[in-house]
């Protein structure tokens, strides 16, 4: 599949998503193995001092980790994310970008890192990796 192909899909997906479609998620890139995904500032996604929500964090990271993931293996769930908190999360924009790291039969394992722009400049804020599980049946 090309680029566009797997942006469109991911596109699609993203849209589908209650959850995603509130907290702005878009789909900045994606090809094989690989999203990145992008979200404003927004208030409502402040926790008490102003740094952007740590469920936020985790919200955009899991997503472009599966992303990434169901670009080469297909829809897959999440069953287990470690998040690394580096720096207060404070910016206009925030960029998760993520990778397959491997597929195997039943899981798959991804990693993401959260960037904040503000004033032109980028920082790392956050990285986290992902287990995530093939086949899943609701």
């Amino acid at each position: 599949m090309t680029s566009d192909t797997l942006q469109r899909d991911l596109e699609r997906v993203n849209a589908s998503s209650l959850f995603n479609r509130w907290a702005a998620f878009s789909v900045d890139e994606a090809a094989a193995g690989r999203c990145a995904l992008q979200m404003p500032w927004r208030a409502e996604f402040g926790q008490y001092s102003g740094f952007l929500h740590a469920g936020v964090i985790a919200a955009i990271l899991d997503t472009s980790c599966g992303f990434a993931a169901a670009t080469e293996l297909g829809a897959l769930m999440t069953s287990q994310m470690s998040v690394s908190f580096l720096a207060p999360a404070v910016g206009e924009r925030f960029r998760s970008e993520a990778a397959l790291v491997r597929g195997g039969r039943r899981q798959a394992f991804a990693e993401a890192r959260l960037l904040a722009s503000r004033g032109g400049q980028e920082r790392l804020v956050a990285t986290a990796t992902a287990v995530l599980l093939r086949d899943v049946k609701a």
